[in-house]
């Protein structure tokens, strides 16, 4: 799953930075926790397509990119989603 996030916001976003981090053991539990993991994750993106865009702007973009992996078990992102030059 991991894997499948990453490449599709390379391949949408052409950005300067990627991260994708399971965070799935830190949710064991909580709603939508599986014991394989992978449903729960944060992500870091740069990338000039945020800019000009507000917060919840970049968010819906991300999820929509994500559609098929929440269908396929993805439950929750915390996403830090910046342009170049943002902090």
């Amino acid at each position: 799953m991991a894997d499948r996030i990453r490449e599709k916001l390379e391949q949408a976003l052409a950005p300067t930075l990627v991260e994708v981090v399971d965070d799935s053991a830190r949710h064991a539990g909580h709603a939508g926790h599986r014991e394989a993991g992978e449903t729960h994750f944060n992500i870091k993106v740069v990338s000039a397509a945020f800019a000009g865009q507000g917060r919840v702007a970049r968010h819906r973009q991300v999820n929509a990119l994500l559609a098929q992996e929440f269908a396929d078990g993805l439950h929750a992102l915390q996403l830090t989603l910046l342009a170049p030059g943002e902090r």
